[in-house]
């Protein structure tokens, strides 16, 4: 691989490392700023934003750089792929926004008891969402696999909470505008676990060269195919 090629490849991956964390942060910090009911908190989310925004078409702008050079197979799959988790990244900070503009309109009124919930529905995305980019990182399909199942347990925890939310608004008529909300955030909660695995996805996609997306879970947990030869 011609040396050039391979830093700018190296600044590509390091972007896309940098956008995760900022990811990660303005997630936690729409949570935290939720819980202790700060504002100003929620609005640096916003902030985050920006950056993850600004960082995406850097990220784009490399991977076409790269393209016009003509790379080898693996490394075609490499640079797209960079370019969806990119993307699914600019996503979550937007999901992360959402919450904070909820956030600042929740803490006007007494907190639910079920937003004491939302903190553990953002540990599980967070979480998966780490994983599947560190099994990015050390080129680990296996453990990219591992994380897909796992939207199921956010999935579950939406929809319960969604559920009693419902039942308090029709019970409580002045909750519904805080019920409401709250409804709001967690599913921005549960797409960024859906993020989180369209990033896993595409992780498998690339080390072992097979399209995952869209099988069932016994699928998803067959035999992995031998990883595509790379030298990335």
């Amino acid at each position: 691989m011609p040396e050039p090629f391979a830093t700018e490849l190296a600044v590509l991956k390091e972007k896309l490392l940098i956008m995760a964390g900022h990811a990660e942060t303005s997630v936690n910090q729409a949570v935290k700023a939720m819980i202790r009911r700060d504002d100003d908190m929620a609005r640096r989310t916003r902030e985050e934003d920006d950056v993850i925004d600004t960082l995406e078409v850097e990220v784009d702008d490399i991977a076409l750089r790269l393209l016009e050079r003509q790379p080898n197979a693996f490394d075609i799959r490499f640079i797209t792929v960079a370019m969806k988790i990119a993307n699914n990244l600019e996503r979550v900070g937007d999901e992360a926004t959402t919450i904070s503009r909820r956030v600042m309109v929740l803490s006007q009124e007494p907190q639910l008891p079920q937003a004491t919930e939302v903190p553990t529905m953002a540990a599980l995305g967070v979480e998966m969402l780490k994983d599947a980019l560190d099994a990015f990182v050390h080129r680990d399909p296996v453990k990219a696999r591992s994380v897909i199942p796992r939207d199921a347990a956010v999935d579950v925890l939406n929809r319960r909470l969604h559920g009693e939310l419902t039942a308090l608004m029709s019970q409580r008529s002045s909750s519904i505008n805080r019920c409401l909300n709250l409804m709001v955030i967690c599913k921005s909660l549960e797409r960024i676990a859906d993020h989180a695995t369209n990033v896993a996805e595409e992780v498998v996609f690339l080390y072992e060269g097979r399209d995952i997306r869209h099988l069932d879970s016994s699928q998803i947990a067959a035999s992995p195919v031998s990883p595509a030869s790379h030298k990335t």
